[in-house]
């Protein structure tokens, strides 16, 4: 499928799809949406909550790393330790990732988010310390954990274009996978998406969206 580079209206770059006009991230801020809907409703929301350490992280949809890039940098600042799982069927290329402009843009190492991309996949490696990633090439329907995760990232591609991945079996993954107290969070607020999670357990919350969206969503795992 043919790729583009898009700027995004906070100057961060994203990878585009023409075939499916599809993006990576959202044209009005690839940075800004990530900050706003994983770090800001789901990692501080869950720490504010006083998740026991080591912060266990499962993200549906590694793409450009920019998601793990972003928590690596606020547990480093404010120093906790995480262990990432990021599951990616399709990963992104060496010469894309050179392409963009994350650490740049977050005061981030480039070297680092480099060596992020660099790791073997299927092995857990500490990229920092205190912070460990597993890269998984996987499809989602092959996660098959339970108890596990804190926290979940759903960041796959839109349900306009992938329905299949926002559906009630792949949300009951999800909830199986999570651990009592555990939070999802995503960019999309469809109804049909809010009413699979609630079918499967989830007490689901629409919140305020990033630049160019109205709301989005958050789900808890009871306890």
């Amino acid at each position: 499928m043919k790729r583009k580079f898009l700027i995004t209206g906070d100057g961060s770059i994203t990878i585009h799809l023409p075939e499916w006009n599809e993006q990576y991230h959202s044209k009005h801020g690839a940075l800004a949406e990530a900050r706003h809907v994983f770090i800001s409703s789901g990692l501080h929301f869950l720490r504010n909550n006083n998740v026991d350490a080591p912060v266990r992280i499962l993200e549906i949809g590694f793409g450009t790393g920019l998601n793990a890039f972003l928590t690596l940098l606020d547990s480093q600042l404010q120093g906790y330790e995480v262990e990432y799982t990021g599951v990616e069927a399709y990963p992104v290329s060496e010469e894309e990732i050179e392409k963009l402009n994350y650490a740049e843009l977050a005061s981030g190492s480039q070297d680092v988010f480099k060596r992020m991309h660099e790791l073997p996949w299927e092995i857990p490696a500490e990229l920092l310390p205190g912070f460990q990633l597993l890269k998984q090439k996987k499809f989602f329907s092959e996660i098959n954990n339970t108890d596990t995760y804190h926290l979940v990232y759903f960041d796959a591609f839109g349900p306009r274009v992938q329905p299949e991945l926002w559906t009630e079996e792949i949300f009951g993954k999800m909830f199986r996978a999570m651990k009592e107290g555990g939070v999802l969070v995503t960019y999309s607020a469809k109804g049909s998406v809010r009413r699979a999670m609630q079918a499967v357990g989830f007490e689901v919350e629409r919140l305020p969206g990033p630049p160019g969206k109205r709301e989005m969503l958050r789900a808890v795992k009871p306890s």
